[in-house]
């Protein structure tokens, strides 16, 4: 049987391509995209304070986050309570214009400011949650201005129980993240009007306490009707 004869030639052209296709798959990864750093915080501890410098906005995993400020008078607002999935912390301004801090045990993930262009053209996710998160933020604001200018304290309360159902695994049995001082300093009332309104819409038998932590709905249209 006669042997296939290779000519120098090609056998040096073969040797080039076993060279160039070694190389090749030695050839450096493609950088990844930066990625967060995940942070756990205790319950109430400061996440990062008012006038900080803003260098980091963070996404929240797990539990819950308020954003709030202290005003002159040591009174305390709280702008928002924040939710596994939400942004907070994103600001225009080289400094934080609230405090953050954990309601609960929570997990979140800081990103660094100045590589948001980087990130958000490595991923393609992050950039359609920023624009949610802005869009998010634009509507919580006008809802939480509306939801300050009811006139009272059960309007008040009965919107932010109808706002927490919606955020809540159940719509009829909400398990609170929060203090009754948290709600006050959300609503703008004081404690002892936020524990007498729950007090009263118990006897009316719109919501039932079966825990300080815990309310059951139990005449959702009338929520409603005392939040419209």
């Amino acid at each position: 049987m006669m042997k296939t004869q290779i000519s120098s030639s090609h056998r040096a052209n073969l040797g080039e391509r076993a060279i160039l296709a070694e190389a090749h798959s030695r050839k450096p990864a493609a950088p990844q995209p930066p990625m967060g750093a995940v942070h756990p915080f205790t319950q109430d501890h400061e996440i990062f304070a008012e006038g900080a410098s803003a260098d980091y906005f963070y996404k929240v995993v797990a539990g819950v986050v308020r954003t709030c400020k202290f005003l002159a008078d040591g009174r305390r607002q709280i702008d928002a309570f924040h939710i596994p999935g939400d942004v907070f912390g994103l600001e225009a301004a080289a400094e934080y214009r609230l405090s953050a801090e954990a309601v609960t045990d929570c997990t979140v993930i800081a990103f660094r400011k100045g590589k948001l262009n980087t990130l958000a053209v490595h991923d393609g996710n992050l950039s359609q949650e920023l624009l949610n998160f802005a869009m998010h933020s634009l509507i919580r604001a006008q809802e939480h201005s509306l939801l300050l200018g009811r006139r009272s304290a059960v309007e008040k309360v009965a919107g932010f129980l109808l706002d927490w159902a919606e955020k809540s695994a159940s719509h009829s049995t909400l398990s609170l993240a929060m203090t009754r001082q948290d709600i006050a300093d959300y609503l703008g009332l004081t404690i002892e009007t936020v524990s007498r309104t729950l007090s009263q819409l118990e006897r009316d038998a719109v919501i039932e306490l079966p825990s300080a932590r815990q309310i059951r709905v139990r005449n959702l249209e009338t929520l409603e009707d005392l939040a419209a």
